[in-house]
């Protein structure tokens, strides 16, 4: 399987026996990884095979966390390997996400894809607004409650657990004027597509990135793009933390 493959099926599991093939693969790879740059971080993996994942631990993130878990307060193998999930799983999948959902909303409102195509100045506010509206992460992990805690006139007994809807909160109509119109002229910074506080997502700089140029690339490039399906057809992934559409098909004249 590839990286995308078992990401995918980890998210969006197509059978109890194949998200757990999935996850054991991914393992075996991330932990093989970890050792071999480990190795060299600390001047072994010599005569690593040419095309080795591994080889030296190199400058790129992985090898970055390697290097720096040889340190005293450095991550354990084990933490070094949840950390490689995360960032692929929820680094890869949320920014998909994104981009497919972006594009779809832009497409089901012609008047905002044609506001946005005469002015590409509204693109940073246009990403924000489809973090939003449809945003790729619809919930926040569990939270369970250490004491009796009372919100919104309902009391959480301590140790239960609570899911907190991001979603939600990003169409609260007391912090957001007309919350379910799409528009890309708002102002909605105050969102919650990337959690807050110190559970604020540390990619959150890059995902935007990823938003705006993908977005804009394929507005320059395919003038004409539109939905080849119609919108209540396409098929969603199923989840309660994720929302992302399993498929997006579109159409263009391949000209431009």
């Amino acid at each position: 399987m590839s990286l995308r493959t078992w990401s995918n099926e980890i998210v969006a599991p197509s059978s109890p026996e194949a998200a757990g093939a999935a996850v054991a693969e991914m393992t075996g790879y991330f932990a093989a990884l970890i050792r071999r740059k480990g190795a060299a971080a600390v001047g072994g993996a010599a005569g690593a095979p040419a095309g080795d994942p591994g080889g030296d631990p190199g400058a790129d993130l992985m090898g970055a966390l390697v290097s720096a878990s040889a340190r005293e307060d450095g991550l354990s193998p084990e933490e070094l390997l949840g950390m490689a999930f995360l960032l692929l799983v929820a680094g890869h999948e949320t920014t998909v996400n994104l981009i497919s959902g972006g594009l779809l909303n832009l497409l089901r409102h012609p008047d905002q894809l044609a506001a946005l195509r005469a002015d590409t100045g509204l693109l940073d506010g246009a990403v924000e607004e489809m973090l939003r509206y449809e945003g790729p992460v619809t919930a926040a992990a569990f939270r369970f409650a250490a004491e009796p805690v009372e919100i919104g006139g309902t009391l959480i007994p301590a140790g239960d657990s609570v899911m907190l809807s991001l979603a939600a909160a990003s169409r609260d109509p007391r912090h957001f004027p007309d919350p379910d119109r799409f528009d890309i002229r708002r102002a909605p910074r105050g969102h919650l597509a990337f959690g807050h506080g110190v559970h604020h997502c540390l990619g959150a700089p890059l995902a935007r990135a990823e938003g705006s140029i993908a977005l804009a690339t394929l507005l320059r490039r395919f003038p004409d793009l539109g939905l080849a399906a119609a919108p209540d057809s396409l098929v969603w992934r199923s989840g309660t933390m994720l929302r992302g559409v399993a498929a997006l098909p579109v159409r263009w004249s391949g000209k431009g």
